[in-house]
């Protein structure tokens, strides 16, 4: 950014789960941001100064279309770190296939890979295209069909392959509309939140992250992307993973 460049417009979506929370803060944080808009289900996200909390539900289309108008454009980065990992009644993942159900299956691609896309339907129309517009949202390494050599968690890895896909193919129709623009996939380690909280116990040592190391750690990776690298799923240090 050079001395005249507009201070950056941000919106994080998911600000009150542990990443999305961090990644809101170390966002307001930096000198080079003017705004950062921190939406959540309840609205209750960080707020003051730079932060700008407001209210989406993501399985609301509605919601997301007028939280996308209350943001306006233009906007520099869209971080959708939304997700979950088992259902809302705690079952799950599954370990096999007979666990599986329609029910289970459609919760969380409800949550993972169809909230996101309408996001991106409302949200991407606000990206600048006049400079660099970044749009990136959080999945995971499980979400790779190449690496997964362990199978389960059936429809947590399948929503996430899907998201996975989504972004790839608003990379492609960005580029036709906003050459400077990157559209891509995160995966933030494991991170200590409520999410992660249950299967932590085989992670090796210190590769348990805080929210507040991930989320500067995938910044930093999304600062060092360029239109190139559009459409990639990308590791919190960087590693370009498989599809």
């Amino acid at each position: 950014m050079t001395p005249t460049s507009p201070l950056m417009r941000c919106a994080v979506f998911g600000a009150s789960g542990g990443i999305g929370r961090a990644l809101a803060e170390a966002l307001a944080a930096r000198d080079d941001v003017g705004e950062v808009y921190a939406g959540s289900r309840s609205g209750a996200g960080p707020g003051g100064g730079k932060l700008r909390s407001s209210a989406f539900d993501l399985t609301d289309e509605a919601s997301i279309a007028a939280a996308c108008a209350e943001i306006g454009s233009p906007l520099d980065l869209i971080i959708v770190a939304s997700g979950r990992l088992t259902r809302a009644d705690g079952t799950g993942p599954e370990k096999s296939y007979r666990a599986l159900s329609a029910e289970g299956m459609a919760e969380l691609f409800a949550v993972n890979a169809i909230g996101p896309a309408l996001i991106a339907k409302h949200a991407l129309p606000l990206l600048r295209r006049d400079g660099r517009a970044v749009f990136a949202a959080l999945s995971a390494r499980v979400g790779s069909i190449a690496d997964n050599r362990l199978g389960g968690w059936h429809a947590y890895r399948a929503s996430k392959a899907a998201l996975n896909m989504l972004v790839k193919n608003l990379a492609l129709e960005l580029a036709r509309t906003h050459p400077q623009s990157i559209a891509v996939t995160l995966h933030p380690g494991t991170v200590d939140t409520t999410l992660s909280a249950p299967f932590q116990r085989g992670v090796a040592e210190g590769k348990l992250f805080t929210p507040a190391f991930s989320a500067e750690a995938l910044l930093g990776v999304l600062d060092g992307l360029t239109p190139a690298d559009s459409g990639g799923l990308y590791a919190w240090d960087g590693a370009r993973l498989p599809f």
